[in-house]
């Protein structure tokens, strides 16, 4: 019992931000006495990757993922501190893979920036509670995000843009996924055709009032039109990262 309202209470006091980074790099102290540690971080990070997967980051508790592998919660105490380390490990164990971008001509940076966000994209929709887990802010980051980052960085190296316009060029591309990440996760036919239904009723009876509106959607702004969405965005992000190129040349 007082085990447990010891891990409840350093939880309570929020993370320690050095003790987090040790154990996102692998770089925390492992006793050198006593018997072979059944568990890992990168185990326990992995089981509750996959409870999130199927019941979303909430659903996630040491509790929860201890059970998963028979033991008790304050078992897990040993490897991981609390929740908020324990979600740091998850989004780490997630981006392990980094993008793969082998197959893109060297110096093709619109390319390059295509197909790294379309690897991004792919670990969003498959990992939704991700939108939750890594805030838009400078954080700490392991190993697996700075791979990602380095990577969008030097797609854009090629280009005569600062590395603070590579920086922000990154930034854009990031909010489109993730903005496009969101409203996938969020979509619900059945609430977009009632949508449709009762948006109709209201414009037809305030057409007045909201002319251009009235009148996209007469001519069908919300209807599919067969463009990706991915695609559109990251063109126009491109074009106008080309136009800025094309100035400095």
């Amino acid at each position: 019992m007082a085990g447990r309202n010891a891990g409840q209470g350093k939880e309570a006091q929020g993370p320690d931000p050095r003790a987090t980074l040790a154990l996102l790099w692998g770089e925390q102290g492992r006793p050198t006495r006593g018997p072979k540690p059944k568990l890992t971080p990168q185990r326990i990070a992995a089981a509750a990757a996959e409870l999130a997967d199927k019941e979303g980051l909430d659903a996630v508790s040491m509790s929860k993922v201890a059970a998963g592998f028979g033991v008790s919660a304050m078992a897990l105490y040993r490897y991981v501190p609390g929740k908020a380390e324990l979600v740091e490990l998850m989004v780490e164990s997630v981006l392990a893979e980094g993008p793969d971008l082998a197959g893109v001509a060297k110096g093709d940076w619109r390319g390059g920036l295509r197909e790294w966000a379309r690897r991004l994209w792919q670990v969003y929709t498959a990992h939704p509670w991700l939108l939750a887990a890594v805030p838009m802010r400078r954080q700490l980051m392991g190993p697996h995000q700075l791979q990602w980052l380095d990577a969008a960085l030097a797609v854009l190296e090629p280009t005569p843009l600062t590395a603070a316009e590579r920086h922000k060029v990154f930034l854009l591309v990031v909010g489109l996924v993730r903005n496009l990440a969101q409203q996938h996760g969020d979509r619900d036919e059945e609430e977009e055709r009632q949508w449709d239904r009762l948006a109709g009723e209201v414009l037809a009876r305030h057409a007045d009032r909201f002319p251009a509106l009235t009148r996209a959607v007469a001519e069908g702004a919300f209807e599919p039109d067969g463009t990706d969405p991915l695609d559109f965005g990251l063109d126009r992000i491109a074009d106008g990262v080309e136009a800025l190129v094309a100035g400095r040349e």
